[in-house]
């Protein structure tokens, strides 16, 4: 089956990336340092930009802003999945005929959900999307408690406010709703 996907060179992307059933994979440090080695060697070898990203314990959030003409955002998500797969060193005890085959070893699900962010309000809201992500799953209470993400920077940079997110939890998962439907 071939999925289609938009593949507008030089946009800006929003992804939804999780664990093969959901296994809780980025709770750790460790886990999380292998991560962003992978992302800084594929950024080194087919450069973009990071807008925003949350990493959750199954799952990760991200906006991406690709080079100009260029349009492969897949290859670069199977490249930073690889990489970040063969740092583990671990293999699942079982794996289905068709991950052997294809050398695969059940860590990812296999796609990803992208969306091509048409305008600078849907920017914002996936960007508030993603840093309300820890909240909205109860891994934290706040967005600046979640040390796995943009947060910090949307902050430092004056994009948000201290405090930035009490009490919008329904208006922020309600634009995304919107903006899905």
């Amino acid at each position: 089956m071939r999925y289609r996907r938009d593949h507008t060179p030089g946009a800006t992307y929003f992804f939804t990336v999780v664990t093969e059933r959901r296994r809780p994979i980025f709770s750790n440090a460790a886990a999380i340092q292998h991560l962003r080695a992978a992302f800084r060697a594929e950024l080194a070898v087919r450069p973009f930009e990071i807008f925003a990203i949350t990493v959750l314990p199954d799952h990760i959030h991200a906006i991406w802003t690709l080079p100009e003409g260029d349009s492969d955002y897949s290859t670069r998500w199977r490249r930073i999945k690889a990489r970040f797969t063969a740092g583990l060193g671990w293999t699942p005890a079982k794996v289905s005929p068709s991950r052997e085959r294809k050398g695969e070893r059940a860590v990812w699900q296999r796609r990803f959900w992208e969306h091509r962010i048409r305008d600078e309000g849907e920017l914002a809201a996936y960007a508030d999307y993603i840093h309300w992500n820890p909240v909205k799953h109860g891994l934290v209470t706040e967005p600046e408690a979640w040390p796995y993400s943009s947060f910090a920077r949307f902050v430092r940079d004056g994009v948000y406010g201290v405090g930035w997110g009490g009490g919008k939890a329904e208006t922020i998962a309600a634009k995304v709703v919107e903006m899905k439907t």
